[in-house]
């Protein structure tokens, strides 16, 4: 047995000692000994445990893959997930101000992603065991609404349905107004005798929608995802922020940046989650990639009432960002890349010089590479607001405001 002092812990929540090693589920200053195997520390046994160390509220922690943190306590996780965006700042010579993280209550997630297999006895329903096909059942979950959790007994009824053999069938369960927004993916392919049995669940089982490898098969109600009090009926798979606090404070961040503009874009739009709810006071125009969410944010802003102009563009920013010509007279942008960040899109801005800039980013590595670029080009990084919706994962999100050096 080898025995490690662990330094810190890296980006996705994992002890480092020297070596490096990486060792799961520790805590900075922690003395452990395991057995080493390549640069990985198992058979983890805590010798000298730091006093942030806490009992795991979950019974099922040790075996499922879902949290990373939940043997630390809430201010050192709090703490972590503000210095992982310090740090990916400093790393490109950036300081700024950082506002009190704003973390999302327990059970509170809205949405979750079930494992289903057939078994010769009926199925196996749960979450993947830490990087591992194992599949874990769970019969209760902190992080999880407890309304989105009984969507372990659809994804067993899915499983029995249609699931192959083989392969697990990947059920993601969406809680929204109306009901469980159930999708089901890598199951057998569709035919009359599967339709019709997946009716029968959707019914029996009250699915607002239940959606087969992207095909919608049964619909008792449209789903109904509301942002700001706006309803919005999203396509199957559409993205939505992990929970409503979580998004609550990220639409706070957004407007406080954006509050003194006349015209907004919003890039990466998504289904209008912050387009919406900003066009209570000002003229949007929302770019998105994906058509359907795009005729979706557009149906959501035609059924409303009270709001001011919004306008829709479907169009992949990645390969076709909007260029300085497309951004005069705009007096904020809203920025809300997937993790990738927003690379090609960050260059236009920085050449544009529009004066306010609120970036929303699920990645702090791609955030603060884009950070450097804006401010390379005269933009100040004003402050970061963390928001943990993630709770006791390795998963940080932020909003960011950025104002054009012609504005200070």
């Amino acid at each position: 047995m080898t025995e490690l002092l662990i330094s810190r812990l890296g980006l996705h929540g994992d002890g480092i000692a020297d070596g490096p090693v990486y060792v799961p589920r520790v805590l900075p200053g922690e003395t452990v000994e395991g057995r080493v195997s390549g640069q990985v520390l198992q058979d983890v046994k805590v010798i000298r445990p730091s006093d942030r160390r806490v009992s795991a509220p979950c019974a099922h922690y040790k075996s499922c893959g879902g949290c990373q943190l939940q043997h630390a306590d809430d201010a050192f996780v709090a703490d972590w997930k503000v210095d992982v965006v310090r740090q990916a700042l400093a790393n490109h010579g950036i300081e700024t101000v950082f506002l009190p993280i704003r973390t999302s209550p327990a059970k509170s997630r809205r949405r979750a992603g079930f494992a289903a297999r057939r078994t010769k006895k009926g199925a196996l329903v749960g979450f993947h065991g830490r990087a591992s096909d194992t599949i874990i059942p769970v019969e209760r979950c902190e992080i999880l609404d407890p309304a989105v959790l009984q969507g372990a007994r659809i994804a067993e009824e899915l499983a029995l349905a249609g699931a192959i053999r083989k392969t697990a069938l990947a059920v993601s369960v969406t809680l929204t107004k109306s009901g469980l927004d159930v999708a089901a993916s890598k199951g057998k392919p569709l035919d009359g005798p599967l339709r019709q049995r997946l009716a029968a669940i959707c019914e029996a089982q009250v699915i607002a929608r239940l959606s087969w490898d992207d095909e919608v098969v049964a619909m008792r109600t449209p789903p109904q995802y509301e942002f700001d009090g706006i309803d919005v009926a999203p396509p199957p798979g559409a993205f939505l922020q992990a929970t409503a606090h979580g998004e609550a404070a990220l639409l706070a961040a957004v407007r406080d940046i954006t509050q003194d503009a006349g015209r907004i874009v919003d890039l990466f739009a998504g289904c209008g989650t912050f387009a919406l709810p900003l066009a209570r006071r000002c003229e949007v125009h929302a770019v998105e990639g994906d058509g359907d969410m795009t005729a979706a944010l557009d149906a959501g802003w035609r059924h409303a009432q009270g709001l001011k102009n919004v306008t829709t563009e479907t169009r992949d920013l990645f390969r076709r960002p909007l260029v300085p010509m497309e951004l005069t007279r705009v007096d904020a942008v809203v920025l809300d890349p997937p993790r990738a960040g927003a690379e090609a899109q960050v260059v236009e801005l920085a050449e544009a010089a529009v004066p306010r800039l609120a970036y929303v980013s699920c990645n702090p590595v791609t955030f603060a590479r884009d950070a450097a670029v804006l401010c390379a080009a005269g933009y100040v990084l004003d402050w970061v607001q963390v928001v943990d919706q993630f709770r006791w994962s390795a998963h940080v999100e932020l909003a960011a405001s950025f104002t054009a050096a012609h504005m200070r």
